[in-house]
C-alpha cells in the first residue's frame, strides 16, 4: 500500500503561487483553531515546557525556597511595624526604655537585609537558569529544522523559521526571567497577605476580603479576554516578519518587477492588524490596571475610615491599623501587576505551542529503525516501479523502472514538468517515493543512514548556493576535514583556481552574503569544486551549468568529464552540450521513458531527442 506525501512540486512541476499565498502565512487558522487542534496544542506546549525543565528541578526548587524567604522577609515587615508602635513605644512613654524598640528596628533591619540578598541571589541563579533553558531550546529547534525534510522548508516559510527563533524564545525568555518569579511572589503575597490580615484583626479583615468578589470578576474578564488579544497579536506579528523577510529575500525580483506598491500594500494590511492587536491588548489593559487600582483604593479608604473609628474607640490599636493598611498595599499591588505576569504567560503559552508544532513534525524522509550497514560503494543505481506524486491524483512518476550500471553517466531530457528534477530528488532521497523502490548498490535508499547516503551521492543544483565565509570554507563543505592542499587540488581539477586566486585575499577571500561577491559562473565553479572534493560514488548535476556563459562551459567540459570519470552521475540539463558527455540519454515525458540510448544514436533516429538537438543547434545559430 502506497501512502501520498503531500508536498509542494519541484521546480519542474511546480503550478504558479497565487498573489495572495502570503494569507497562509498566518499560524494554523487564526481565530478559527478548532477546539480539538487548540487542546493538542495546548497538551504539546506543556509536554515540551516540562522537557525543559525537568532537567533542573533540583535548581528550580533552591529558587523556590529562595523566593519563599525572600517574600517572608518582606511579609513580616508590617507585622513589626505593628509590634514597634504597640509594643516598643509604649515602654518609652513609660520612661522604661527602649529596648523592645530597637530589637524590633534590628528585626526590620535584618528582614531587609535577608529580603535584598535572596532577591540578588534569585535573580543571578534564575539568569544563569533560563539562559542555560534557552541554549538548549534554539539549539534543540535548530537541529530539528535540519533534520527536517526539503518538503517542509518548501512550505515553511523562512519568515516563520526565523520568527521561531526569534520573537518566540524572547517571549519564553521573558517569561523565565520574570513570570515565575511574578507568579510565585503574587500568589504568595496574596495568600500570606490574607492571613496576616485576618489574624491582625478579624472584623477588618473581613472587611478587606469583601473586595475578592469584584476582583475575582475583573480576574476572569481579564483573562478570557487577553487569551484571544495575545493569541491574535502573535498570529499578527508572524504575519509581519514573514511577509518582511519575504520582501527583503527577493529584493531583486521585488524591484526588477516594480513590486514595491504591491508589497506595501500587503504589508500595511498586516501591519495594521498587528496593530489593531497592540491597540486591543492596551484596551483591556487600561480597563483592568485602574478597575483592580481603583478597587484597592477604595477598600483602603473603607478600611481607613472604620478603622480610625475603632481605634478612637479603643477597639484596634494605632499599631495594628497601621500594618492594616501597609498590608493592604502589599496586597493590591501583585493584583495590578498581575496582568503583565499573565500577558508574559500568554505570549509564552502561544510560542511554546508554536514551537512545540515544529519540534513534534516529523522528517518525510526519517532515519531508519534498523539501517543496512553499506560495503564499499559502486554507484549502481536501480529505480523499481517508481510512483511518486506531489498532490492526490497528479502523479509526477506513473510507474518509472530505470537501471543506471555503476559508473555510467546518465543524461535526463524532457521538457518541462517530465519529472527530470523528480527523479534526481528521489536518488538523492530528499523525497521518498510513494511507491516502489530507489535502490544503491543493492539497498534500498531508505534502509541507509543520513550519513551513509550523503557520503555516496551529492546533488549540485543551479541555486550553487555558497555560506557566509571565505571560498576556501565554502569548497571544503564537500569534506570538512580537507587540507587546503586538496581544496587547492580540487579547485584546479574544475578550473576555478585561476580566477580564485585574482580575487583580492585567494582563497580567504569572503564571498558576502550567499556568494553575491562572485559572478554566476564562478559560484557555480566552486559548487562543482566542493562536489568533486566529497567524491561520491553518484553525482547530481541538476541544470548545474545553467548559470554558466558559453566560454565558462566550455572552460568547464574537460572539469566535467574529469568529475564524471569512475562514478554513477545523473546530468539533467536543456544546454546539450553538456549532455553530449553522457553515455546515456533518457527522454522523459508525463514521468515516462519515450527514449533510451547513447547521444550519437538517438540523434541519428529522428525522434524526440533529435528533434530536441537540431533545436538547441538552431539556437545557437
Amino acid at each position: 500500500m502506497t501512502t501520498t506525501q503531500q508536498t509542494p512540486q519541484s521546480s519542474d512541476d511546480q503550478p504558479e503561487e497565487q498573489d495572495d499565498s502570503w494569507r497562509g502565512y498566518a499560524e494554523e487558522g487564526n481565530d478559527e483553531l478548532s477546539r480539538a487542534t487548540t487542546v493538542r496544542l495546548q497538551k504539546h506546549s506543556r509536554k515540551l515546557l516540562g522537557e525543559l525543565l525537568r532537567p533542573y528541578h533540583k535548581m528550580i526548587w533552591l529558587l523556590v525556597v529562595i523566593v519563599l524567604v525572600e517574600n517572608a522577609a518582606r511579609l513580616a515587615v508590617p507585622y513589626l511595624v505593628h509590634l514597634g508602635i504597640d509594643k516598643g513605644i509604649p515602654p518609652i512613654l513609660a520612661g522604661e526604655g527602649s529596648q523592645t524598640l530597637l530589637t524590633v528596628v534590628g528585626v526590620v533591619f535584618a528582614s531587609a537585609l535577608i529580603q535584598a540578598f535572596a532577591r540578588q541571589l534569585f535573580l543571578m541563579r534564575s539568569g544563569r537558569l533560563g539562559q542555560t533553558i534557552l541554549l538548549g531550546l534554539r539549539r534543540r529547534v535548530f537541529d530539528h529544522f535540519q533534520r527536517l525534510s526539503p518538503s517542509f522548508h518548501d512550505k515553511y516559510t523562512s519568515g516563520r523559521v526565523i520568527s521561531r527563533l526569534t520573537s518566540d524564545v524572547d517571549v519564553i525568555d521573558e517569561m523565565l526571567r520574570t513570570g515565575f518569579d511574578g507568579l510565585v511572589t503574587a500568589l504568595l503575597t496574596l495568600v500570606g497577605t490574607a492571613v496576616l490580615l485576618l489574624v491582625l484583626d478579624l472584623q477588618l479583615g473581613l472587611i478587606a476580603l469583601l473586595s475578592f468578589p469584584a476582583l475575582f470578576l475583573l480576574t476572569r474578564w481579564f483573562r478570557r479576554r487577553s487569551a484571544i488579544v495575545y493569541r491574535r497579536t502573535r498570529e499578527a506579528v508572524v504575519l509581519v516578519i514573514v511577509h518582511f523577510v519575504e520582501s527583503m529575500g527577493g529584493i531583486r525580483a521585488v524591484q526588477a518587477f516594480r513590486r514595491e506598491p504591491r508589497n506595501e500594500e500587503i504589508f500595511f494590511e498586516v501591519n495594521d492588524k498587528y496593530r489593531e492587536a497592540n491597540l486591543e491588548s492596551f484596551r483591556i489593559n487600561a480597563i483592568f490596571m485602574p478597575s483592580i487600582k481603583g478597587v484597592g483604593n477604595i477598600t483602603i479608604v473603607a478600611i481607613l475610615a472604620y478603622g480610625g473609628w475603632q481605634a478612637y474607640h479603643g477597639h484596634v490599636t494605632v499599631g495594628v491599623l497601621t500594618a492594616f493598611l501597609l498590608y493592604l498595599r502589599q496586597f493590591f499591588e501583585p493584583l495590578q501587576d498581575i496582568s503583565q505576569f499573565y500577558n508574559t504567560f500568554l505570549s509564552a503559552s502561544a510560542a511554546l505551542e508554536k514551537l512545540s508544532g515544529v519540534l513534534n513534525e516529523e522528517p518525510d524522509v526519517p532515519e531508519p529503525t534498523e539501517p543496512v550497514r553499506p560495503t564499499k560503494a559502486r554507484g549502481h543505481l536501480e529505480l523499481r516501479n517508481v510512483q511518486f506524486r506531489y498532490v492526490d491524483g497528479v502523479p509526477v512518476l506513473p510507474g518509472l523502472d530505470l537501471d543506471v550500471p555503476a559508473g555510467q553517466t546518465l543524461a535526463l531530457v524532457g521538457t518541462t514538468g517530465a519529472g527530470k528534477t523528480t527523479i534526481a530528488k528521489l536518488v538523492a532521497r530528499f523525497y521518498d517515493p510513494t511507491g516502489g523502490q530507489v535502490l544503491l548498490d543493492g539497498i534500498d535508499l531508505r534502509k541507509l543512514t543520513e550519513d551513509d547516503l550523503r557520503e555516496r551521492v551529492v546533488m549540485v543544483t543551479q541555486e550553487n548556493f555558497l555560506f557566509t565565509g571565505t571560498v576556501a570554507d565554502n569548497i571544503r563543505f564537500g569534506k570538512p576535514d580537507a587540507t587546503m592542499h586538496e581544496i587547492v587540488e580540487a579547485a584546479k581539477v574544475i578550473g576555478a583556481h585561476d580566477f580564485i586566486m585574482a580575487l583580492p585575499d585567494g582563497y580567504e577571500t569572503a564571498v558576502e552574503k550567499r556568494g553575491n561577491r562572485l559572478s554566476a559562473g564562478q559560484r557555480q565553479l566552486v559548487a562543482f569544486a566542493r562536489a568533486f572534493l566529497a567524491d561520491p560514488a553518484v553525482l547530481i548535476l541538476d541544470e548545474a551549468t545553467s548559470s554558466l556563459d558559453i566560454p565558462s562551459e566550455r572552460l568547464i567540459q574537460r572539469a566535467l568529464r574529469t568529475i564524471l570519470d569512475d562514478r554513477t552521475a545523473i546530468v539533467i540539463a536543456h544546454r546539450l552540450s553538456t549532455v553530449e558527455t553522457a553515455d546515456r540519454v533518457i527522454v522523459l515525458e508525463h514521468g515516462r521513458v519515450i527514449e533510451d540510448g547513447a547521444p550519437s544514436a538517438l540523434i541519428t533516429d529522428g525522434g524526440n531527442y533529435a528533434g530536441l538537438h537540431q533545436a538547441w543547434e538552431d539556437s545557437l545559430a
